[in-house]
């Protein structure tokens, strides 16, 4: 009987891959600052007074899940950042009223980055927030008919006088037109230009504020542990049973690539597993569309935006900015540049890449073995020199990034969404 055993263990080590050895201190450290453990607190945010309230959240939450919020009442926020897909949709490129230019984004943690949208055109959640609901390819409304239906629906304005006071009387249709914007079409532009600037500012201020809330809401959609986190702390511990039996050896070897040789940290770091910066990866945008400039068009327009931390909008009289202020402009390596994704919560939020060009793990890992040169700008990659092996198995350790379940917000100011 002890032989028989004996030789099903020798048998059972030999037939095995090569086993992995264990993690050293400084890998160990290293791990740490992946875990979702490590994350800190969202950070403050001063350009947004409500930010922090309850029934800011709330509010936001209504808004965040509302047709009505579109110019023709079926595209809500959740359309395009639908919680069962880890908020994104499932397209290569967003579809509203229209198709947007680039795929959605995911808003899981966005909180934590200073930057939105693929090109960081957007520097707070709450003016993110406010630029798909003009935008005629995505809800395509009007800030004159959000204030109105602020004003108009019971609950809606009782939610915006307990955050904001009263909203203005737009009863007066001679002062305030059923539709009107500063952009959009000529029809709304005129409407909006006929307008006293005294009204436009009340309006725009219900707009705003209907922003502000909905980031309060967002600000609440914060990553899950996963499997790697579980992973994490069995290691730091020392629980080699616990770590074979969270971790494929497979998984393992991907994770020691992903720390290691195929240079993943560059940019995929920090508990979100993205350093927020803007990277120049060579993918080529769809066929037949100019090559996407990203951050060197981001970076401008983040600088002329009427709703940046800078303006008059924002609730800080300090107006701290310093991540605006000293934005790096007018240098090469932004030329095509997207901002990193993170990679949490990586399931269900396929395909990939700013224009969805790829359609799984898989061909994102062939990408960026074979790090083709860039259409425009400076290619930040190179090529991984990786064997189809090691990509597989890098592929197998990204798949435990995913997280089981959409987080339901993890402050105190806790919320829940349907």
């Amino acid at each position: 009987m002890g032989s028989a055993i004996l030789l099903f263990v020798f048998t059972w080590f030999w037939s095995r891959d090569t086993p992995v050895s264990a993690w050293t201190d400084e890998e160990l450290a290293l791990l740490q600052s992946l875990s979702l453990d490590g994350l800190p607190p969202v950070p403050a945010e001063p350009s947004n007074a409500v930010a922090e309230d309850p029934r800011a959240a709330e509010f936001g939450r209504q808004l965040f899940f509302d047709t009505r919020l579109s110019g023709n009442g079926t595209v809500a926020c959740a359309t395009c950042h639908q919680p069962q897909r880890r908020f994104t949709d499932g397209l290569p490129r967003g579809r509203g009223l229209g198709h947007s230019r680039r795929n959605t984004h995911s808003i899981v943690g966005s909180a934590l980055s200073p930057w939105l949208y693929w090109d960081g055109r957007k520097d707070s959640l709450w003016a993110q927030a406010l630029s798909p609901l003009e935008d005629p390819e995505e809800h395509g409304a009007n800030r004159m008919a959000l204030a109105r239906l602020v004003s108009a629906d019971v609950d809606y304005r009782d939610a915006y006088q307990a955050l904001f006071g009263d909203p203005p009387d737009f009863s007066d249709g001679q002062r305030f037109p059923l539709a009107a914007a500063p952009g959009g079409d000529a029809a709304l532009a005129e409407a909006w230009g006929a307008m006293d600037p005294a009204d436009q500012d009340a309006v725009t201020r219900v707009f705003v504020n209907l922003g502000k809330s909905i980031a309060a809401y967002e600000r609440l959609i914060l990553p899950t542990a996963s499997r790697f986190d579980a992973y994490v702390r069995a290691a730091v511990k020392g629980e080699a049973a616990t770590q074979a039996q969270v971790f494929s050896e497979s998984e393992e070897r991907g994770l020691r690539l992903f720390i290691g040789k195929a240079n993943c940290l560059q940019c995929h770091n920090g508990p979100l597993l993205t350093n927020n910066e803007f990277h120049n990866t060579g993918q080529l945008s769809l066929p037949g569309e100019v090559p996407d400039q990203g951050r060197a068009d981001g970076v401008r327009l983040v600088r002329q935006d009427e709703f940046n931390c800078l303006g008059k909008w924002s609730d800080d009289p300090e107006r701290r900015c310093e991540e605006l202020r000293y934005a790096r402009h007018d240098v090469p390596e932004l030329i095509g540049a997207m901002r990193t994704p993170s990679l949490r919560n990586l399931a269900d939020t396929e395909p990939y890449m700013h224009q969805g060009q790829l359609a799984n793990l898989a061909d994102v890992l062939a990408h960026y073995a074979s790090a083709p040169g860039a259409m425009v700008g400076h290619n930040d990659t190179q090529p991984l020199m990786l064997g189809q092996r090691d990509l597989r198995d890098i592929e197998a350790f990204l798949h435990t990034l995913a997280a089981p379940e959409t987080q339901e917000g993890m402050q105190d100011n806790q919320v829940s969404y349907e």
